[in-house]
């Protein structure tokens, strides 16, 4: 207001042109004066006019103004561009499900928008102010998130504060498990997964199409450390059948489970999808029946990362890579 009043000459004028009483205006340079201990306007008849020390205070306002300006701008920029930067992390079984997937979908994106805009001559573009000397022509229309991924192999309870790390966490939790802190994160839900018995192919409960807490719970394991989805189930299954399950070896990597449940000397839980990579023809999975073995996969990120549209793109990509996997 400041600015404008030694640019138009009267409170009236800058009251017109900010759309505001010329009340506001004066009670707002007045609210500015009271924090300076020179004066910053001076009366020049009916009209209320910049001193000295006004026109300077004003001349820099401007600076702020622009720096504002500039600040909003690079803001909006970054929050809109679809070729941001998006860091994730996964628990191991689904970066090893969902991590290939997702980056060749987003380069499928990229090439499919390439061909559909064909990229301008570098001078037009050097011409335009649009690229740099050297910047690949592609980069233009690559218009596509580059990601950075990395694997966090954490309990259920401690994937919310990833999200300080991370723009996108893949997470898990079993159903009965409290939901994620919504004041928090968001949750974005990508599958609902069960876990299955993984028997050796040519083990005896292989010939059976189900499996219920009494056929298992004798046989000896393979299960991950506490705290994680199977060692939770096992619990179940313990308390089901009223007898302990005994647990031989704890390992939370399901490539190495799944090898040695088919040696056929233990037993295991692994997720019905996000565990295929992992598996061999020397593993079979089965159904568990009388308990609830289902647990969310879903995606977590501050509610300010999701105003981001290279997060968003990445996101719904996830959710395809998804619906892929689990598709019957």
């Amino acid at each position: 207001m400041l600015r404008e009043l030694g640019e138009l000459g009267s409170v009236k004028a800058v009251a017109e042109t900010l759309s505001v009483t010329p009340s506001a205006v004066s009670q707002q340079i007045s609210l500015l004066q009271r924090h300076v201990d020179i004066p910053l306007t001076r009366k020049d008849g009916r009209n209320l006019i910049l001193t000295d020390a006004g026109r300077v205070l004003a001349d820099a306002g401007a600076q702020v103004v622009d720096a504002m300006a500039s600040a909003k701008s690079a803001i909006g920029a970054y929050q809109h561009d679809a070729g941001g930067t998006v860091t994730i992390c996964g628990f191991h079984s689904a970066g090893q499900a969902l991590f290939a997937p997702l980056v060749r979908r987003l380069a499928g994106m990229r090439d499919a928008a390439m061909a559909d805009s064909p990229a301008l001559l570098d001078t037009e573009l050097l011409d335009a102010g649009q690229l740099n000397k050297g910047q690949p022509v592609a980069a233009v229309h690559a218009a596509v998130p580059l990601l950075k991924l990395s694997d966090e192999d954490v309990a259920q309870q401690d994937f919310p504060a990833l999200t300080a790390k991370y723009d996108l966490v893949l997470a898990h939790r079993m159903d009965h498990s409290p939901e994620w802190p919504q004041s928090r994160v968001r949750a974005i839900p990508l599958a609902h997964e069960p876990l299955d018995i993984a028997v050796a192919a040519d083990h005896p409960l292989a010939t059976k199409s189900a499996l219920s807490p009494q056929d298992v719970v004798a046989y000896p394991w393979v299960a991950s450390r506490g705290g994680y989805s199977p060692a939770d189930m096992l619990n179940a299954i313990g308390a089901v059948a009223s007898q302990p399950v005994n647990v031989v070896h704890r390992i939370n990597d399901y490539w190495a489970a799944a090898a040695l449940v088919s040696t056929g000397e233990v037993i295991g839980l692994l997720p019905r999808y996000t565990s295929s990579p992992a598996l061999n023809p020397g593993v079979v999975l089965r159904p568990l029946t009388g308990i609830s073995t289902r647990r969310r996969i879903d995606l977590l990120a501050r509610p300010e990362t999701l105003k981001r549209t290279s997060v968003m793109l990445v996101a719904r990509a996830l959710q395809e890579v998804m619906a892929e996997l689990t598709r019957d």
